[in-house]
């Protein structure tokens, strides 16, 4: 039997591929169920960048660097999680990363038909491949539109997201008031 030769650790670190992935949004605010697509993310991979789209089409709450703040604050526990912003098309944001797949939450049945075309677009104009994982059961309903909601009328949203989250969101809706 023929052994392999030896190799030093740190050429087999060069050596090895590192698998990175993006999970894209717009984080308006971060909730507690996006939190744990990216913790499961960052279980899978060496390196997930969770990525702040500009969206034309939604009105924001927070600015783009407050939601960057907010999502570093909640994701230092996770030191293979990374936070940028990006804005034009996510698959130009990955060919420039060198990011070939895309990490998406699905809520319910109902996101599977809009996500599917999405991820059959940027597979053919990229190449770039989207998984999907389906969120736990607590936090099926969640929507960052719909906590603003809430919290906007007074309902509590206490256990939607993390409370530094929280205490920023209702401040910047009492700012408004």
């Amino acid at each position: 039997m023929t052994r392999r030769p030896e190799r030093p650790p740190d050429v087999l670190l060069t050596c090895r591929f590192m698998r990175r992935a993006v999970c894209p949004g717009s984080y308006d605010p971060v909730t507690n169920g996006h939190l744990d697509i990216i913790e499961r993310a960052a279980g899978l991979f060496d390196e997930v960048v969770v990525a702040v789209l500009v969206n034309k089409k939604k009105q924001s709450l927070f600015g783009v660097e407050e939601r960057l703040e907010m999502l570093r604050e909640v994701t230092s526990q996770w030191p293979n999680v990374v936070v940028d912003s990006w804005h034009g098309l996510l698959v130009d944001y990955c060919r420039e990363q060198g990011i070939s797949s895309i990490v998406k939450g699905l809520r319910a049945v109902s996101d599977c038909e809009y996500e599917l075309q999405m991820a059959q677009m940027n597979q053919r104009l990229s190449g770039v491949e989207t998984l999907f994982m389906f969120t736990k059961p607590e936090n099926s309903f969640l929507a960052s539109s719909l906590v603003k909601e809430v919290a906007t009328y007074g309902g509590d949203v206490s256990n939607l997201l993390p409370a530094k989250i929280e205490r920023r969101l209702l401040d910047r809706l009492s700012e408004q008031n």
